[in-house]
């Protein structure tokens, strides 16, 4: 058993039982000082106040007046990707938008045919670089999608690397087949709407997760809807790119579908808000590709002020979103979107694992789930690590209870 004494303070105690956190619970958040934590097999043995540790354990922590936290859920990425989008980076300067790069054969597809030119190990290794700095920096798990394969074989190489990934690394990671990310070159729309669901018996073998791109020249609700059924056979449950381009109807369908999560709303109505009351899916919002392509920002404020939770991710990925750094994406959260320090906290923890399904295990400080930490160095609170976001915080990361 390890204990980490001498905390100056844990934060993302939750009871056990709580999966997610809506409305006014946004702005809740359970907290501990002068405090122990025990962690024992991987799991969260137990916590209390200075004092009352227990007197024997194989490894003693002493945290020296750091700060406990759960580690992130990062539950929106494609970190799965081959080389970069630097020179879409240029054209983004020079004011091209995110549609005029696509209409000009970049954006998806530029990756897509990168990706159809790298070996599906030199895919793992370069996808391996970013999990790891992802790792690194707190996330203790990670959603990750395919899509830029666009055809049967490279959308099943993707998801062979996302399942090696997964076998590889500490963290939780969850798999999501995104085949209906865009029109696959040499298909019509009709034809690779059909080749996507014929995807779907396979890609199942792989995937947790189905995912369709529902938005404003992509894919229609009609579209997704027919992609969502043929995945319901084959038990992927879905989670919806919606709203990023266009109020697209993508909420909708997703929410008559059971979606675990509907995903950017930068574009949002009082209808998708009504639309999400009384659901089971979680509104995830991006703000790190809003910063990136200067989109609007999510409105994590009314979803909340109508009893709605929000998740925030990353969407990491080499075009609109190059990061995976979930403090940034909690800063963001902050800065631009308004949210307090606790209600940022809970979008990037707890409703990020209910995002992936896994907040039964993961995603708070609750005895019996998995001990994935973050312990700060000295002198941290929650207010300052979005605060000073640039200025190193992190002490250690702990993944299923071992030291990364």
């Amino acid at each position: 058993m390890k204990v980490i004494r001498n905390i100056s303070e844990i934060v993302g105690i939750l009871p056990e039982g709580v999966l997610r956190r809506q409305g006014p619970e946004m702005a809740e958040t359970g907290v501990l000082k002068d405090a122990w934590l025990a962690v024992e097999d991987g799991r969260i043995k137990g916590f209390g106040p200075m004092g009352t540790e227990p007197e024997e354990s194989a490894e003693v922590i002493d945290a020296e007046g750091g700060m406990v936290m759960p580690s992130f859920c990062d539950s929106h990425t494609h970190v799965v990707y081959a080389g970069s989008r630097e020179g879409e980076f240029l054209d983004k300067i020079d004011g091209l938008g995110y549609e005029e790069i696509a209409a000009r054969g970049g954006g998806i597809l530029n990756s897509s045919d990168l990706l159809h030119r790298t070996s599906e190990e030199e895919l793992y290794r370069q996808s391996m670089v970013r999990v790891r700095e992802m790792m690194a920096k707190g996330s203790g798990a990670i959603e990750i999608k395919s899509g830029y394969g666009l055809n049967p074989e490279d959308e099943l190489k993707m998801l062979r690397v996302i399942r090696r990934i997964r076998s590889s690394v500490p963290a939780i990671v969850k798999s999501t087949f995104l085949g209906a990310h865009a029109v696959g070159r040499g298909y019509s729309h009709e034809g690779y709407v059909q080749a996507v669901v014929d995807m779907i018996p396979e890609a199942a073998e792989y995937a947790d997760f189905v995912d369709v791109f529902c938005d404003d020249g992509f894919f229609s609700p009609e579209d997704t809807e027919r992609i969502l059924t043929a995945g319901a056979k084959y038990g992927l449950r879905p989670k919806i790119h919606a709203n990023e381009l266009a109020v697209s109807g993508g909420v909708q369908v997703g929410v008559k579908h059971g979606a675990l999560s509907v995903d950017h709303l930068e574009r949002t109505t009082e209808a998708e808000i009504e639309a999400l009351l009384g659901s089971a899916t979680m509104p995830t919002m991006l703000p790190g590709s809003s910063f990136f392509l200067g989109l609007p920002y999510g409105r994590a404020k009314e979803f909340i002020g109508a009893g709605l939770g929000v998740a925030l991710a990353s969407d990491y990925n080499p075009g609109s979103s190059p990061s995976g750094d979930m403090r940034f994406v909690m800063a963001l959260g902050c800065i631009r979107m308004r949210l307090t320090p606790v209600q940022a906290l809970n979008a990037v923890t707890i409703n990020g694992a209910y995002a992936m399904g896994i907040s039964d295990i993961t995603g708070s400080i609750t005895p019996g789930k998995r001990a994935d930490l973050i312990l700060t160095h000295p002198g941290w609170t929650l207010t300052k690590i979005p605060y000073t976001y640039q200025t190193p915080f992190i002490r250690q990361v702990f993944l299923n209870g071992e030291i990364l």
